[in-house]
């Protein structure tokens, strides 16, 4: 499984499963963004919704950037080296395209539109590619467009089966859409159309962007994402079942064949041996998010806020530790600071601990503790005068909250329902102190917020350092201290 990765990298994470269920990050397939102006932070922009596919002996993907165009990568197995991205299709606001190798041997590419950027919205177009997924072969044609009943169509998603060719795309809005299927015996339509998922009576708002996933015991399943704010966006998997050539989603289908996500549901029937013979250690695994920093690679759950050099930081230098070099401050604006290593809040509610040891070069160098989005919160040390200052700083103001912090501080976030951040600091060996204030999270720009670690410094020379213990995830409620 892929995603959209948006102005974060490395992008495209690699996801792997046996059950459609237990995922854990294996890889990445973008290094860097394909542009220099990524560099920047570009809240937005990048890498917008790709399409992970098998042919020929290879993985695929196809993604965009709506402000560049379309690009591909390839690579011999997941875990392994993708190649560098090669642009399909180069244009503005081509979004969301998805491959499909016909059983000629002719290839074809549908994708949308995204409005901000060509003007256009509500439409699939489908193209004739060549059969290496190089180029496009010609104009193609647009395929449906219906904006009365299914205003802002995206997101399309390539099947044949049984001589139908079907796109399965959301409409109607990532937070309040739903999910139709079209199917036509030409290529090029006419298609014809049905809403299968749709919220419903249920909390599963959207459900947006996903495909159908079929087993090797003949089952068919849906994978999608539901946009829950500031936790971003969730994956949900639904059962499915054809009839009369037409896949029904979900359960409770009403008379015309929408169906509602489910929250529980039997899992997949999918491995021939027990779980625990196929997954080392245990049945259930999950996306990785604490980190001991014990290996000699940067752990597959962090994300630079753009554009990143390797330079940045080291686990070599001093074992078990990670150390960040601090980078120029090239905005004002914390947020929009390149050099954030982040990850996605990984739950509603949880707690997370880092220890932190600072050798700052210059005055006015920082490190800390960050929660970024739309609005971001920092608990930070950064030299005076005196020695170490610890500030709180939220959206451009701040607070000191000890002139003379020593260079080293235990930093902890607890996050509660809603994104409210409560801050603390402690002394080695001493009980946590709290920020007097809370911080509201806000999601970003169509990703959720994201925690994180930082170290800057405000000019353009050499900086010092900032060594950190751990980055540990805890539940919400879990008020003993942690050991960093």
């Amino acid at each position: 499984m892929t995603a959209s990765s948006f102005n974060c990298t490395p992008g495209l994470p690699v996801l792997h499963s046996r059950d459609l269920v237990n995922w854990t990050l294996v890889n990445h397939a973008l290094k860097n963004l394909p542009d220099g102006r990524y560099r920047q932070v570009q809240p937005g922009c990048g890498v917008w919704a790709p399409a992970l596919r098998v042919h020929a002996g290879r993985f695929w993907i196809f993604f965009p950037t709506p402000d560049e165009g379309i690009y591909v990568t390839t690579a011999n197995h997941p875990t392994g080296e993708w190649s560098p991205p090669q642009l399909v299709h180069a244009g503005k606001g081509l979004i969301d395209p998805c491959p499909l190798w016909d059983d000629d041997g002719q290839a074809y590419l549908v994708h949308a539109y995204a409005h901000s950027r060509s003007g256009l919205k509500h439409m699939l177009r489908i193209c004739p590619m060549a059969a290496d997924g190089s180029r496009l072969l010609g104009d193609g044609q647009i395929v449906f467009h219906d904006p009365a009943r299914h205003p802002t169509l995206e997101g399309p998603k390539f099947l044949k089966k049984d001589g139908w060719y079907y796109i399965l795309a959301p409409a109607g809005g990532v937070q309040t859409g739903w999910q139709v299927v079209l199917r036509a015996r030409n290529i090029y339509g006419p298609y014809e159309d049905k809403i299968v998922l749709a919220q419903g009576s249920t909390a599963i708002n959207g459900p947006h962007q996903g495909a159908l996933v079929d087993t090797p015991n003949g089952e068919w399943w849906f994978v999608h994402f539901q946009d829950v704010s500031v936790c971003g966006r969730i994956t949900h998997l639904q059962p499915v079942k054809w009839q009369d050539g037409w896949p029904l989603l979900g359960m409770n289908q009403d008379d015309s064949g929408t169906g509602e996500p489910v929250l529980s549901f039997q899992k997949p029937r999918i491995a021939s041996k027990p779980l625990s013979q196929l997954i080392e250690g245990s049945q259930k695994s999950v996306p990785q998010t604490s980190d001991a920093f014990d290996s000699r690679k940067l752990g597959l759950q962090w994300q630079w806020h753009a554009n990143h050099a390797e330079g940045w930081c080291s686990l070599e230098q001093r074992p078990g530790w990670l150390r960040l070099f601090a980078q120029p401050k090239t905005v004002d604006d914390l947020g929009r600071t390149p050099n954030l290593l982040l990850q996605k809040f990984p739950a509603h509610t949880f707690t997370v601990e880092t220890l932190v040891e600072f050798a700052p070069q210059n005055i006015g160098e920082e490190t800390g503790l960050v929660v970024a989005g739309r609005a971001h919160a920092a608990l930070a040390l950064r030299p005076a005068k005196g020695g170490v200052q610890l500030v709180f700083r939220h959206d451009g103001a701040e607070r000191v909250l000890m002139e003379t912090a020593g260079p080293s501080a235990r930093l902890r976030v607890r996050v509660g329902d809603g994104g409210w951040c409560e801050f603390s600091h402690a002394e080695q060996g001493r009980e946590w102190t709290a920020v007097p204030e809370q911080f509201l999270a806000q999601p970003g720009v169509w990703i959720g917020a994201k925690v994180g670690l930082y170290a800057i410094t405000p000019g353009a020379g050499q900086g010092g350092h900032a060594d950190f213990a751990s980055f540990r995830f805890l539940p919400a409620d879990d008020h003993a201290a942690a050991t960093v």
